[in-house]
């Protein structure tokens, strides 16, 4: 860019600025969208077997949205199938190998062949251990990184160009806390989660700049979750939101097309402050608070 384009920039800047922060007012106070109708619209959820993957998916099909439901668990996800199925919705199950980019293709063909495209992908499969990064065996920290970030490349490479043809799509990405904040005894799992962050915002831009901005993209960032993945924290008096709480507020988050959405909410204007802290300040309120997790990582009883 040349100095005079800018410098123009520059003298641009604080109009927009103004013109955003107005823009946004307006639609929050006075434009409120309604949430969109997925009825009969293929939404794709990974790790749909257990804990938040199924309350999203049986979200999903409460709402009419005929789901597709990976998971490398069989009969975990065949049970949430017919839940979904008795309630009167419509489930389509298949066992998928997230580490495994030739099953990926393989079973994303069988759904495209089967069910159709892809409206809305939950990238939702995640791993936890929860140990010392030195003590960790290096086929657990890969796998925690092809779970919980290298299968988004593949599984949106193949749901994506049919949302593209369609100028329609939403792929959600269920991040993490520590993807904000790292995390003690969480060094894979925090960097395998901002990776996952990055991904879906660098995804949002380069959608936008190709001219696909109607590709939306929902990032999600739950604090600790009873969904068995954290054993327990370190702060006793810490209650561990249910998987029910993320799948609805992330459910809610793709029907408003949020980009963000943390949970609790109020964290995001916490995240806020806490940017202004010095960095040893945080540190300090962290450890002093005794947020974090207990260990949890035997790697001889790990599979």
């Amino acid at each position: 860019m040349a100095s005079k384009d800018k410098l123009m920039l520059l003298l641009k800047l604080p109009f927009y600025m103004i013109y955003f922060y107005l823009e946004a007012f307006v639609r929050s106070v006075f434009l409120r969208p309604s949430p969109k109708d997925v009825k009969g619209d293929v939404v794709l959820v990974t790790g749909a077997g257990h804990g938040i993957g199924r309350e999203i998916a049986l979200e999903f099909g409460r709402l009419g949205a005929r789901v597709v439901l990976w998971d490398i668990n069989k009969s975990g996800n065949d049970s949430v199938a017919a839940e979904i199925k008795a309630a009167g919705g419509e489930a389509h199950p298949y066992v998928c190998d997230l580490c495994k980019t030739d099953d990926i293709k393989t079973v994303a063909a069988s759904v495209k062949s089967n069910v159709g495209n892809v409206d809305i992908l939950v990238n939702n499969a995640g791993i936890l251990y929860g140990g010392e990064m030195l003590k960790m065996r290096e086929e657990h920290i890969r796998r925690t990184f092809e779970v919980n970030t290298l299968s988004h490349f593949w599984t949106t490479r193949e749901f994506l160009p049919a949302m593209i043809k369609k100028k329609k799509g939403h792929i959600v990405t269920t991040s993490s806390m520590s993807a904000k904040s790292g995390t003690a005894l969480l060094v894979d799992y925090s960097s395998s989660k901002y990776a996952a962050y990055g991904f879906a915002e660098a995804m949002e831009e380069e959608m936008d700049r190709l001219g696909h901005s109607y590709i939306k993209f929902t990032t999600v960032c739950p604090m600790f979750v009873s969904s068995g993945l954290v054993k327990a924290t370190t702060d006793v008096d810490e209650k561990m939101l249910t998987p029910k709480e993320v799948a609805l507020a992330t459910v809610n988050g793709t029907l408003m097309n949020r980009a963000v959405v943390t949970i609790p909410d109020h964290l995001a204007f916490s995240l806020r402050v806490a940017a202004w802290f010095p960095r040893k300040l945080n540190l300090w309120v962290k450890k002093v608070g005794n947020l974090g997790i207990q260990p949890q990582y035997t790697p001889s009883k790990q599979d």
